[in-house]
C-alpha cells in the first residue's frame, strides 16, 4: 500500500490489531493525564516518526509499548480518521490498523514515552465476547463488531474505511 500524506496535515498513525493463539486482542488501558478518571481501551500503536514507513512505526510502537519484537505484520484491515482532545491539545489522525499475530501472551508495558507514562495504566488480552460485553470505552468504538467480523471472515481484501470519529 503506498505511503501518502493525507489531506489536512493529519498525523500519520499505525496501529496493531494483535491477536494471540486463542484469538484474543491486546488492548492498552489509557487515561487523560489531567483526569485519571477518564479512561478507555485502545490498540497498540502511534505516530510515524521521521522517514519511517507505517509498517516500521507499527512494529516500533508495538515493541515500545508491549516489549514484543518477534511479530510479523499482516495486512492493513481498517483505516480511520479521528480527532480528539488529549493532554491539553487536539489530535487529528489518519490511522491504519495492521493485523498481526503472536505466540507470546506474556506482555508488559515497555519503553514508554513521557506522555505514555502519564497516560497508560496497563494492558490486557480480551476475548471477542469480553469486548462485546464491555461497558468501558474502547477505540475504535465499533471494535467488538469489527473484531468479530475479522475473526469470522478473515482479513478484508482491501482495508475497511471506518466512519470518522470526532470527539
Amino acid at each position: 500500500m503506498p505511503e501518502e500524506l493525507p489531506p489536512g496535515g493529519l498525523r500519520r498513525v499505525a496501529r496493531v490489531v494483535l491477536l494471540d493463539p486463542a484469538d484474543r486482542i491486546l488492548l492498552l488501558h489509557g487515561y487523560e493525564p489531567d483526569d485519571p478518571s477518564h479512561t478507555w481501551w485502545f490498540t497498540p500503536g502511534g505516530g510515524v516518526e521521521g522517514d519511517e514507513t507505517r509498517e516500521e512505526a507499527a512494529l516500533r510502537e508495538l515493541a515500545e509499548e508491549t516489549g514484543l519484537t518477534d511479530v510479523e505484520l499482516g495486512p492493513v484491515v481498517w483505516r480511520r480518521v479521528c480527532s480528539f482532545p488529549f493532554a491539553g491539545r487536539r489530535w487529528d489522525q489518519d490511522e491504519w490498523y495492521y493485523l498481526a499475530r503472536t505466540e507470546r501472551t506474556t506482555v508488559a508495558l515497555g519503553d514508554l514515552t513521557e506522555l505514555e507514562t502519564r497516560s497508560v495504566a496497563g494492558l490486557r488480552w480480551w476475548t471477542s465476547a469480553e469486548l462485546s460485553a464491555a461497558r468501558e470505552t474502547v477505540y475504535p468504538t465499533r471494535l467488538a463488531e469489527l473484531l468479530r467480523t475479522l475473526l469470522d471472515e478473515g482479513p478484508p481484501s482491501t482495508p475497511v474505511v471506518l466512519a470518522p470519529e470526532i470527539v
